[in-house]
């Protein structure tokens, strides 16, 4: 008899263990749900409203091959690139954000503040002010420098990571912004405009090739992020913990360098827009519940990026502004907030 009910009380307990795992775990599929349908609405709004409008059966027509004057040249060669390169961007930037702040442990390690966007663009407004490349090569150039600082910020902070990582990454991003101006101000005016056009960050003029061959590779590193990302959890509770748990030390080092490449591609074919990998995981932590979730932080900053285009191609009438300028602005504040509520609250991460 005593058996038995040991046995009704183990199951009564398992149940109640099931249930309350599978509350939380519902509620992360529904705010993942929530955010997929978010992005599928704001890709909508860029692509069929603005100043030419688009039905869905004439957007479908067009896309599949149907040739309408003005309407097809106006979506093909404007809207629809700019709102992929802005999902394909916001994406990368936004999962290599909250990866960066899930492996240091701090809400401000994003990409922006460590130094890494900062390498890229150091490396890419060499490559324009100083070889006279264009195109192509300059976006080789990003990826090459984004990865150089990457490794020279490891290298410098050593193996204890966290918060020294951090501040070497603060040091080397302001070094990157005086190796930049002084290449600006060594410049003449009209290669310092094309300098700045592509510093700001700006998801018009993008030619297809460029979108395509950033879709390529980021077919081949958001399925590898995903596989290498099971080893998060024991990461999240240090290098100490996870090492009690068979993880070592090299995924740490692995799981950045993909972030390093997701930031560095984003880069590459965008230039530096500001504050979106900053700003995603934050947000995406605070719809989770507080949990870390890099497949929340890629959809916000995709949906970041499609409403801050959206945003710069609208706000002033007659003037398209890059999208760099709307993030840029809206990032700062951001920042702001977030370091007056850490102290506040006294909160480090």
């Amino acid at each position: 008899m005593n058996t038995v009910l040991d046995q009704a009380t183990r199951s009564a307990a398992w149940a109640d263990m099931r249930a309350a795992t599978a509350r939380p775990r519902r509620r992360r599929l529904l705010v993942l749900a929530s955010l997929a349908l978010g992005l599928v609405a704001a890709f909508a709004v860029r692509v069929l409203l603005g100043d030419y409008t688009f039905t869905v059966p004439d957007f479908f027509r067009i896309l599949f091959g149907e040739q309408m004057p003005v309407s097809t040249f106006i979506l093909m060669e404007s809207k629809l690139p700019r709102a992929v390169l802005a999902v394909l961007v916001g994406l990368a930037l936004g999962s290599a954000g909250s990866l960066f702040q899930m492996l240091l442990r701090n809400p401000l390690a994003s990409p922006d503040i460590v130094g890494v966007s900062l390498g890229a663009s150091a490396a890419g407004i060499f490559a324009i002010l100083t070889l006279d490349l264009r195109d192509g090569a300059v976006s080789v150039f990003a990826v090459v420098g984004a990865v150089v600082i990457a490794a020279v910020v490891r290298w410098v902070a050593g193996t204890t990571g966290g918060y020294r990582l951090v501040l070497v990454g603060v040091g080397v991003a302001a070094a990157m912004v005086s190796v930049i101006q002084y290449l600006l101000a060594r410049s003449n005016t009209y290669d310092v405009q094309l300098a700045l056009r592509w510093l700001v960050g700006s998801v018009n003029n993008v030619p297809w090739q460029t979108i395509g061959l950033l879709a390529v590779v980021l077919a081949v590193l958001l399925p590898l992020l995903a596989v290498l990302a099971h080893a998060l959890p024991a990461l999240e509770m240090g290098d100490d913990a996870a090492a009690g748990l068979g993880v070592g030390r090299h995924r740490t080092d692995v799981l950045l360098l993909v972030g390093v490449l997701l930031t560095a591609v984003a880069v590459a074919a965008a230039g530096p827009v500001a504050f979106v990998a900053f700003m995603a995981g934050p947000i995406a932590r605070a719809f989770m519940g507080g949990r870390h979730s890099l497949l929340a932080g890629a959809l916000v900053g995709a949906i970041l990026m499609l409403l801050a285009d959206y945003t710069a191609a609208y706000l002033i009438p007659g003037v398209v502004l890059p999208v760099g300028i709307v993030t840029g602005a809206v990032g700062g504040p951001f920042l702001l907030w977030l370091l007056a509520r850490g102290a506040a609250t006294g909160r480090t991460g």
